[in-house]
């Protein structure tokens, strides 16, 4: 699906330019490129979003149209055909997009008419940018550290009877740590679906994010119930080298302990 951007003229590109990747060793969090703005050049990584929301149409054309990312569209079609298979509608439900950025994941969850969505995330230029470039997307936004809300943002949050959770391309690296995934799944009801993507490695034996053992957790212990698991290509690197995450889409028996995070 094209993420078009209703009030920006996609016909203005930015004058971007990819390092050469043999040149560097670097994570896929520590990823940069070059971009050109009144005859000057600047470094940006490609985790410094706050720098790449406040310019209309970046972050797509960096990472939709030039390294074809697909995992907004790819987590909201499994978690669609997953509630339907569960007999479940669609139409019902009331999401929690985590880590919503400038609202993509918000688009294609509107495509499935969702009663109702709400995005959260911890810098303003998301929110800004969300309601700038798709504006009427949510029906609310929070920015905010899930981890430390204050009372009213709790009871905000708590008022609008989640029954999903998205998040999207946001787990490990400095964006959204185990403890905050771990904290907005509890907002979400008893029997709330729970869809997120995650980078194969955070799954592995060698993980030291703490991913792999929530998640672990969480399948093993028998606290979810697993409904879709797929390794897919999220997107591609500056090199072209595919990327590999997993889509997890599961459905909570209960609350989630934050002992899971203890090992």
């Amino acid at each position: 699906m094209l993420h078009e951007l209703s009030d920006i003229d996609t016909d203005r590109l930015h004058n971007v330019r990819f390092p050469k990747e043999s040149s560097y060793d670097f994570d896929q969090n520590q990823a940069f490129f070059f971009l050109e703005e009144d005859g000057e050049e600047r470094k940006i990584r490609f985790h410094d979003y706050d720098a790449i929301y406040d310019r209309p149409g970046l972050y797509e054309q960096l990472f939709y149209d030039r390294l074809q990312c697909a995992s907004p569209q790819r987590v909201v079609d499994a978690l669609a055909n997953a509630v339907k298979e569960a007999e479940d509608r669609v139409e019902t439900l009331r999401v929690l997009d985590l880590g919503a950025g400038n609202g993509i994941v918000g688009e294609e969850l509107k495509r499935f008419n969702v009663a109702r969505l709400v995005g959260a995330d911890i810098i303003p230029e998301a929110e800004q940018a969300a309601t700038r470039d798709r504006p009427g997307v949510y029906d609310d936004y929070l920015v905010a550290d899930i981890t430390a809300l204050d009372a009213k943002q709790k009871q905000s949050l708590e008022d609008w009877r989640f029954s999903a959770m998205t998040t999207v391309a946001a787990l490990g690296f400095d964006d959204i740590p185990a403890e905050a995934f771990l904290s907005a799944a509890n907002i979400i009801s008893d029997r709330g679906w729970i869809a997120f993507t995650i980078r194969t490695d955070f799954l592995s034996n060698e993980d030291a994010s703490g991913f792999a053992q929530l998640i672990k957790a969480l399948l093993y212990g028998d606290l979810v119930e697993l409904h879709h698991l797929e390794r897919y290509r999220h997107r591609l690197s500056i090199d072209g080298d595919p990327i590999f995450y997993f889509t997890i889409i599961a459905r909570k028996r209960g609350p989630l302990s934050r002992d899971l995070l203890d090992g």
